[in-house]
Parts: structure tokens; C-alpha cells; sequence
């Protein structure tokens, strides 16, 4: 299936590792340009670099996503180096676990508000985009955490509030052809993420958590990459509002 996303300009938050990186690859592999950011800066230039060697154009910084300003502004100059913005993906995330009030705001800060605060400066060029072409797109990863809770946890309710949000996002905007989704996964396993640490740490907390799921193994982030660049090509031209749960079936909701 042709994505359609051969020169088109992504721009993403997150994207030096784990789900971002695949995402980032993936979409570069379709011809689409990529700009990405995150805090390390080292990491941040060697995936520009890699981006790059597949032919397409790239550009990233090292960027606080929790301030509000230097996110906005980096994203208005991204749009400017790439020549427009089609697609927006907000994967950057806390992780912060537990009820405390500092978790709440971690998770708050860099996983709400950097979603919204990246809508709000690519918005213009998204706009543009969908005029223009008749697509773009935003998508937002979040998790299955959002649908389950087996104890009180800030993770789980931040994350439902983005998939509120983007369904809002998506009603408003659906007229002018910019489409929100959400993409929500299980277990994912990549070198120096949270379920690799957990391994290493806790081995026989890995194996049972796994042994939970149906398919007796995490997700790798390529195959989370796969749901989020289809959800952000032309391909899903009318797929918005939704919520793509990825999670091997982990979860027992039925999704009506």
C-alpha cells in the first residue's frame, strides 16, 4: 500500500528513541522529511544524521518539552526549515509512576501540556497543509494505561486526558481535513526503556507480565511505529477521533 508520504514534513516530539525513533525511521522511510527533538542533544544529532542517510531532509534540537516557549518556538522554526508541517506525533513522556503530587505534575507538564502546546504552534502550518494537499495530521501516543487501573496512579488518568482531548481536537477540526488519533500501547520493549530496565531489575516481574499477555511478549516499537504512520498518512483519510489500542490483547474492554 502506497502511504502517500513522500514529501511530506513530520514533525516529532520524542523521536531519538524507543516508539519516537521508530516512528521517526519509519516515516523517513516513506520519503517524508523529519524534524525531531528531546533533551539529549547527542542523541538528538545522531538521529538527524541517520535520518538523513535515507535521502530525505532532517532537522532536530535538544529541547525542554515542558517549556512551554522554547517547544512552541522550536516548533515554528522546524516548520520553516522543513517547508511546511503535515504531520505533528506528540510521543515525548514522563513515565512518572505513583499518586504523589510531584508525579502528577511530571506527567502533567511534559505529557498534557506538551501535546497541547505543540498543537497550538504547529496548528498554522497544519492548517496550511490540509488546505493545500487536503490531509494532515496530528497523532498522540498514549497507552492502554488509560483504559485500566488497578490501583490509584497519575499515569493512567494523564494519559486518558489525552485521548479526550484529541477526540475534541478531532471533531473541530475534521471539517478542514486535519485529523487527530491517538495511538495507545501495551508492554513495549526497546534497549534502555522502561520494560528493558524492568528485566534487568525485576526478571521475574518481566516474565510474569508477559506470561499476562496473550501473545507472551511485549510489543517492539516498530511495531507501534507501523499503527502511528498509518494513522498519520493520507492512507486514513477519514480515520479520526479514534483510539488504537496496540497491546496484544493485553486488555479485556471491548472497544464499541
Amino acid at each position: 500500500m502506497d502511504l502517500h508520504l513522500k514529501g511530506k514534513n513530520a514533525v516529532i516530539l520524542g523521536g531519538t528513541r524507543g516508539i519516537g525513533r521508530a516512528i521517526a525511521e519509519t516515516l523517513a522511510g516513506e520519503g517524508a522529511n523529519v524534524a525531531v527533538c528531546a533533551r539529549n542533544a547527542g542523541q538528538v544529532a545522531e538521529t538527524v544524521e541517520a535520518l538523513q542517510s535515507r535521502g530525505v531532509k532532517s532537522t532536530g534540537a535538544s529541547v525542554d518539552i515542558t517549556d512551554a516557549d522554547a517547544l512552541k518556538s522550536w516548533i515554528r522554526k522546524a516548520g520553516v526549515e522543513l517547508g511546511g508541517i503535515d504531520i505533528l506525533v506528540s510521543n515525548a513522556g514522563a513515565m512518572a509512576q505513583g499518586n504523589t503530587p510531584e508525579a502528577w505534575t511530571q506527567n502533567f507538564q511534559l505529557d498534557v501540556l506538551g501535546a497541547v502546546n505543540a498543537f497550538n504552534a504547529a496548528e498554522p502550518f497544519l492548517d496550511k497543509a490540509a488546505k493545500s494537499h487536503g490531509d494532515a495530521a496530528f497523532v498522540i501516543i498514549a497507552s492502554v494505561s488509560a483504559a485500566q487501573a488497578d490501583r490509584a496512579d497519575s499515569y493512567g488518568p494523564v494519559k486518558a486526558s489525552l485521548i479526550h482531548f484529541a477526540k475534541g481536537l478531532a471533531r473541530e477540526n475534521a471539517a478542514k481535513r486535519l485529523r487527530v488519533n491517538v495511538v495507545s500501547p501495551g508492554m513495549v520493549y526497546f534497549e534502555g526503556g522502561i520494560w528493558h530496565m524492568i528485566e534487568t531489575n525485576q526478571p521475574e516481574f518481566f516474565k510474569q507480565a508477559n506470561s499476562r499477555n496473550p501473545t507472551g511478549r511485549c510489543a517492539t516499537p516498530q511495531e507501534i511505529a507501523n499503527a502511528a504512520v498509518f494513522l498519520a498518512s493520507p492512507a486514513s483519510s477519514y480515520t479520526t477521533g479514534v483510539n488504537l489500542i496496540v497491546d496484544g490483547a493485553v486488555s479485556n474492554r471491548v472497544n464499541f
